[in-house]
């Protein structure tokens, strides 16, 4: 057996690709489960010595002596676990799976302690106090303050009585948060109903029946098989004639990751996310009430514009009540139309779907599947980006980003100096392994590093349209 020195260990760690990009790009392709444990606790590691440094009294309360240094090491931390996340979200794998959650706890408690470090809040404010502060730009004045205002909802003004329970508060939300949304894609991947009988694929496009029997083939069954992802789920909700085939979809939809689902969606009980709900809302209010708020709405709304949950209420109120009698009348024009036109005798939730298509294509000789055609994602694209040239003065073009999927395309920004001011991934087409649902996150925050140069941002577009 042999051991390594720790100028070998440091060079491999050197290697991990979550550890060498450093400010740069990850490369995904190679990111392996068996990196991030290593990675992931050499970057805690070094988090830990810049806390210690931060809360020296030999460092300065400065902006370059104490917050950068702070900000460099729990950013590289950050931005490793967020890589990690993400291909957690777009490419899962049993092995990722169990990797990541292995570290969720480790990373969960390291920011968890240092939102709760009164030594540290106690640096911050000594900056905010100091004389320096008001030679501060206005952005770096406003990092301040919002670190400040962090560390009071992160519980460093608690008790040393309260500060383990509130970690441990933390804790549990990131476990059952994990396991929530694995329960919820494990439901919609396991789902699957095979169709024999052409007859019953009545009203569905020629692209999606084509897709269905593709799905078949891959998965070794006869006929046509429809899984709960939306691109197979949804035209058959809206183009269907089958209603019975509307209705199972439908059930089979909703009750995922459920009590019911054993019994409409071919689920595990395992997966069944009725406990982990309730008790997330109870620890929610534990936390927000730990912390002096009275709901956890409340506590949500602290670094939020609206000031008060009322405010919020009364807004959704008001909103609703002019709404609502457009929205009546628009159910009683289509359920009008679905008896008289589609002999359906009250609508229910499989039917609103597909009687508002063809209520669209009776009334105004319009169908979004005729439209498809004339929108391919490549003709989207470039209309979308002439469009945002136009208003924002920035071409977007081609980049070559090393990427975690074969479908992925990525982007920069330039500016009328044909100066890069941005990247952004485009993740377009839903697959196996991948969250359902369109979002959008940060890869790379933009940020101006200590030599003065701007970090530039790289964020991530996630969505789940149907492959072409």
């Amino acid at each position: 057996m042999t051991t390594s020195t720790p100028l070998q260990a440091s060079t491999v760690l050197q290697q991990n690709p979550l550890i060498s990009f450093g400010r740069g790009i990850c490369d995904y392709s190679q990111v392996k489960s068996s990196d991030i444990q290593p990675a992931i606790d050499f970057l805690l590691a070094q988090a830990e010595k810049a806390v210690a440094l931060a809360i020296d009294p030999k460092t300065p309360a400065s902006w370059n002596e104490l917050l950068e240094p702070l900000e460099d090491a729990t950013e590289s931390l950050s931005r490793s676990w967020g890589v990690i996340s993400h291909l957690n979200s777009v490419a899962d794998t049993p092995e990722l799976r169990a990797a990541y959650g292995e570290m969720i706890p480790k990373v969960t408690a390291f920011f968890s302690s240092l939102g709760q470090n009164l030594a540290l809040y106690q640096r911050f404010k000594e900056l905010s106090q100091s004389a320096d502060y008001a030679n501060l730009s206005a952005s770096q004045r406003k990092v301040i303050e919002n670190s400040l205002r962090d560390f009071r909802l992160g519980g460093a003004e608690l008790s040393d009585a309260d500060k383990p329970r509130f970690s441990q508060i933390q804790d549990e939300q990131a476990l059952l948060g994990k396991a929530f949304s694995d329960h919820v894609l494990d439901a919609t991947d396991s789902f699957v109903h095979v169709i024999t009988d052409k007859s019953e694929l009545a009203g569905l496009p020629e692209d999606t029946i084509a897709a269905a029997a593709d799905t078949a083939q891959q998965k070794g069954l006869q006929g046509w098989a429809f899984t709960l992802h939306f691109p197979s789920y949804y035209p058959v909700m809206q183009y269907s004639e089958n209603r019975a085939l509307r209705r199972l979809m439908y059930e089979a939809y909703v009750t995922r990751a459920s009590e019911l689902a054993p019994q409409f969606s071919k689920g595990k009980l395992d997966w069944d996310n009725t406990a982990n709900m309730l008790e997330q809302l109870k620890l929610r209010d534990e936390e927000a009430r730990m912390l002096g708020f009275e709901n956890y709405a409340a506590l949500s709304l602290a670094p939020k514009m609206a000031s008060s949950v009322s405010e919020v209420d009364t807004f959704l109120t008001t909103f609703a009540h002019k709404a609502k009698p457009f929205a009546q009348k628009d159910w009683q024009e289509l359920s009008e139309f679905a008896k008289t036109e589609l002999t359906i005798d009250g609508l229910e939730p499989w039917d609103i779907a597909f009687a508002s298509e063809r209520l669209k294509q009776e009334r105004y000789s319009f169908s979004e599947n005729e439209l498809k055609q004339y929108f391919p994602l490549p003709k989207v694209l470039d209309g979308l980006f002439q469009v945002i040239q136009t208003l924002f003065g920035v071409n977007i073009e081609s980049a070559n980003l090393p990427t975690w999927h074969s479908d992925v395309q990525s982007f920069s920004v330039k500016n009328t100096e044909d100066k890069v001011v941005a990247y952004f991934y485009l993740d377009p087409y839903a697959r196996p392994g991948k969250r359902g649902g369109a979002w959008m996150d940060d890869a790379r925050g933009r940020r101006e590093l200590p030599n003065g140069e701007i970090q530039v941002p790289v964020a991530y577009l996630v969505c789940n349209f149907a492959p072409p």
